[in-house]
């Protein structure tokens, strides 16, 4: 709330469209009512009377919802709500040709760090079979895979690996959206300083670790493993 010079207040101005402003309070209804993937929601005619809003504008923003996958129309049963995918709508923004330098560079060091972090998940749910198939695709590496600083296929074929022991699916789908912009990031030039290539743990060594290590030994050597990404930034 802004005040005059006689301390008289003055209401702000809110900027938003009616239909921003539905959008929001048909979400704080679904939030308040405890609505869960199925519950039924009012039908058009019962919101236009709770709003106080037209149907046109309630219909717009049911639409709205219905583009992030919050709900959906369901034969005899009318709109409800459902389970989201939370990377739809990120997939369709994920072109590093249409996101600005800063977001590119964050998004970069967002999979530095998520790498780090999914050791405690791959000890728990990695199997012997998993193991054996690193394995084969280690195989394929060159020799001196310690010293090559970055091979895309090696990466996506490796890391995809990893991710899928995790059993987590959004973190398996969100990889494959990560990799393409740490590609286009690492070749772009967007980060200024030049590579300076350290020899460190390989997808080898990383086996290895997982092999007879412990969760807090392969956080360290995939840090290890990713120092040179890290020496570009810090």
């Amino acid at each position: 709330m802004d005040t005059l010079n006689n301390n008289t207040p003055v209401k702000s101005i809110d900027t938003r469209s009616l239909v921003d402003q539905v959008e929001m309070n048909l979400i704080e209804y679904f939030i308040d009512n405890k609505l869960r993937p199925g519950d039924a929601i009012p039908k058009e005619l019962d919101l236009v009377e709770r709003l106080g809003v037209s149907r046109t504008v309630i219909r717009e923003a049911l639409i709205r919802l219905r583009t992030i996958g919050l709900i959906e129309t369901k034969k005899h049963r009318g709109t409800v709500i459902t389970n989201p995918d939370l990377l739809s709508l990120l997939k369709k923004s994920f072109n590093p040709h249409i996101l600005d330098k800063g977001t590119l560079k964050e998004i970069f060091e967002f999979r530095l760090v998520l790498e780090i972090g999914m050791g405690d998940l791959i000890y728990e749910r990695i199997k012997k079979e998993d193991i054996e198939e690193l394995k084969i695709i280690v195989a394929k590496s060159p020799n001196n895979s310690s010293e090559v600083f970055f091979n895309v296929a090696h990466e996506i074929e490796f890391h995809g690996k990893l991710y899928d022991i995790t059993g987590n699916s959004t973190l398996k789908n969100f990889q494959s959206m990560l990799l393409p912009i740490f590609e286009y990031v690492y070749e772009s030039g967007i980060l200024d300083k030049k590579v300076h290539v350290k020899k460190y743990v390989s997808h080898k060594g990383l086996v290895d670790v997982l092999e007879k290590g412990n969760p807090e030994l392969f956080r360290n050597s995939m840090r290890n493993h990713l120092e040179n990404h890290f020496l570009r930034l810090f």
